[in-house]
């Protein structure tokens, strides 16, 4: 894995939409993993999944996404003093969400959540290097600030998937309108 792609991305104007593509499409994997995983299971609609998870999960989460790069830039531009340019990050960052589209794996029922973690890991290991690329912040200050935007990020998607939620069989809610890992109610 050659991460010195990502100096070449950050400078590149033309790879915005592709970086905005990759968002939108790994969101949709990880939407079409969650309803091959409810297709396998009785109980829960999966035309209900389809539409929540997979149609309107994919644009919330790419809309979420968006939210992470902006208060990564802020935080690195106002708090630190930090150089970054948004849509430098936008493109950085887009690429290094790739990952998530790993998340259609959640349809292996025994995996579904190692899958949907590890895919979410790998995205923020990498938005690490992508923010590092597009800033010249220092280490601990791109480390704050993909912290805070993946934290954010994480509570828009947990509050989202408990929107709507579909019924598991055991009676329990899943689903809502959230892709991927997030689709699954992770209630202690």
């Amino acid at each position: 894995m050659d991460l010195n792609v990502f100096d070449e991305i950050r400078s590149d104007p033309s790879a915005t939409i592709g970086a905005v593509s990759v968002v939108l499409g790994a969101s949709i994997l990880a939407g079409f993993g969650s309803w091959l995983w409810a297709i396998q299971w009785r109980g829960v609609e999966a035309s209900e999944v389809f539409v929540r998870s997979l149609v309107l999960g994919s644009i919330f989460q790419t809309l979420a996404w968006f939210i992470w790069v902006y208060l990564v830039f802020q935080i690195l531009a106002r708090a630190y003093g930090a150089r970054s340019d948004f849509y430098e990050l936008i493109r950085t960052m887009g690429f290094a969400f790739a990952p998530v589209g790993l998340s259609i794996l959640v349809a292996i029922t025994a995996f579904s959540v190692p899958f949907g973690v590890v895919s979410l890991a790998g995205a923020v290991l990498l938005t690490h290097f992508a923010i590092d690329a597009a800033s010249n912040a220092e280490r601990q200050q791109v480390l704050v600030a993909n912290f805070v935007g993946f934290l954010t990020f994480a509570v828009v998607m947990g509050v989202l998937a408990n929107i709507l939620e579909a019924t598991s069989p055991g009676g329990a809610g899943i689903g809502g309108l959230a892709p991927g890992l997030f689709f699954f109610a992770l209630d202690f």
